[in-house]
């Protein structure tokens, strides 16, 4: 998805694993075990698809630089 950036932020730490999602102004918070919204701002239906469909692709990906990140 062109433009699309996902994210982890140090100040999530006592959060489980997690991703942020932006593109444009628009922003999803996805949960990664299971991978799920946790919050949506401004994403259409269709991205938000789109994008879970991504997140998922790489789960286990984003999962193990969570758990680098946070030790």
């Amino acid at each position: 998805m062109e433009g699309l950036e996902i994210r982890v932020f140090s100040l999530d730490r006592g959060e489980p694993p997690h991703v942020h999602a932006r593109k444009d102004r628009k922003e999803l918070k996805l949960w990664l075990d299971p991978v799920r919204v946790a919050y949506n701002r401004r994403v259409a239906d269709h991205e938000v698809n789109a994008i879970v469909a991504v997140v998922n692709e790489h789960r286990k990906e984003f999962v193990d630089a969570w758990n680098r990140h946070f030790g």
